[in-house]
């Protein structure tokens, strides 16, 4: 199984970068994980939400085949403890799909479409974080499910 992870516009912060960079690298040690960062919208100073958000959701569905698992992370998503998105993870593998689809929106969220296309939602906690910290937090805890699935000391129960 493929995991792939969509994200939409640049992290600025270059400890972010170095960080994702971290656990993508420590990541691709048990899956094969492809991260895609689309470009920003231009000129989405002068585009509405609901637009900028239908342009972003576009772009995201362009990179999903029919085949893909789509979750899109998602404050009102299903949330796991680290142990559950573990278990959550090895059902996936264990289901024989190809390629599981992460999508994280942009700075308002995803478009009706991509949440049309989605099989599930997810989310990492009832707070808010920025768009580019989740990236982060979601290697993380893919990182963090599979070293709990290979019994490894990363994960203190």
């Amino acid at each position: 199984m493929q995991i792939t992870l969509i994200a939409v516009g640049k992290t600025d912060s270059a400890e972010l970068v170095k960080m994702i960079a971290e656990y993508e690298k420590r990541l691709k040690h048990y899956i094969n994980f492809k991260f895609i960062i689309l470009p920003d919208i231009k000129n989405s100073k002068n585009l509405s939400e609901a637009i900028q958000k239908e342009k972003e959701g576009e772009l995201i569905l362009n990179q999903i085949q029919t085949s893909d698992t789509v979750i899109v992370l998602d404050e009102q998503g299903k949330q796991f403890s680290s142990v559950e998105f573990s278990i959550f993870l090895q059902k996936k593998m264990n289901s024989g799909l190809k390629n599981l689809v992460f999508v994280i929106g942009g700075p308002y969220g995803s478009s009706d479409s991509v949440y049309q296309r989605s099989n599930q939602r997810i989310s990492l906690s009832k707070m808010t974080f920025s768009h580019q910290m989740v990236r982060l937090f979601l290697i993380e805890q893919l990182y963090r499910g599979l070293t709990i699935l290979k019994n490894e000391p990363y994960h203190h129960r």
